[in-house]
This record gives C-alpha cells, structure tokens and sequence, in this order.
C-alpha cells in the first residue's frame, strides 16, 4: 500500500477501485446499526458491527452482510458504479473496528460508551450523507504522531 499526499493529508492507495455509492450505502447502513445500539443498548448491534467491520478491513468484504446488502439496495436503486480507491475504505474498516471493540469491551466493563458511539456515529453519517471520509485525517494524524514519536 502507498501513501498519496493531497494538499496537507496523506491518503493510503493501493489502485483497486470500489464503488463509493456502494460505499456510502454501507456507511449508511453502519449509520442505522449504531444508531439501534444508541437506542437500545443491546450488545448484537456493536458485534454485528465489529464483525463487519473485520470483514471489510481485511478482504474478506464478500462475506461482509453490511456489504451484500449494500450491493443489493444499489441494483434496485440503480445507483451508478463511482470509483474510488479501496484503501482509505479498508483502513477506515479499521477504525470501525476498533471502535466497535471498543465499545463492546467498554459495555461488558460497565463503562460510559455513548460517546464512542456518537464518534462512530458521526463518522459513519460523514461518509454516508455527505461522502466526506474521516479516515485520511485519522491516517494524517497517526502518520505525524508517529513520526514526532521517532525523532
């Protein structure tokens, strides 16, 4: 995977294209998934999410139902293939991922978790809504933190 610098933000490539309409339907749906978990507070929503969100991250997006369902609203809404690169996609999957461990772990401790999952939340409405991707500012900022960390 390379790295792609845009104005002040470096991006991670890796030139395999994905359908950003199918994207942000994903995104959308993991939206309504971390909203049902707002609301009711079972624990099924964040390990949907979780396990998802691993799919995803690590290739394994054919079996990823977030996914499968994402392609099938496209078809019968007819949304055109739009293309963009998969790996900011990929690492944003990570972060999901993590946050979404992260609140199952913070849950079965008896933590406060609304927070994280507002953060989820807004990230997910960022990309389904308005197709903007937080994750090539979480990759900028870990990138300069690590650097300033091995100086």
């Amino acid at each position: 995977m390379q790295t792609v610098k845009s104005s002040d933000l470096d991006c991670p490539v890796d030139f395999v294209s994905v359908n950003e309409n199918k994207v942000r339907v994903t995104a959308f749906l993991v939206l309504l998934t971390i909203l049902a978990f707002i609301f009711t507070m079972h624990p099924v929503f964040p390990v949907v999410l979780a396990i998802d969100f691993f799919l995803r991250a690590f290739q394994l997006g054919k079996f990823s139902p977030l996914a499968y369902t994402s392609e099938k609203i496209g078809v019968l809404l007819k949304l055109p293939f739009k293309a963009t690169d998969q790996a900011p996609k990929r690492f944003a999957a990570k972060i999901g991922l993590v946050f979404s461990v992260a609140i199952l772990v913070f849950y079965f401790l008896g933590w406060h978790i609304l927070l994280i999952s507002v953060v989820l939340a807004v990230f997910a409405s960022l990309e389904s809504l308005a197709g903007f991707c937080a994750g090539c500012y979480v990759y900028t900022f870990l990138k300069l933190f690590a650097k300033k960390n091995n100086q």
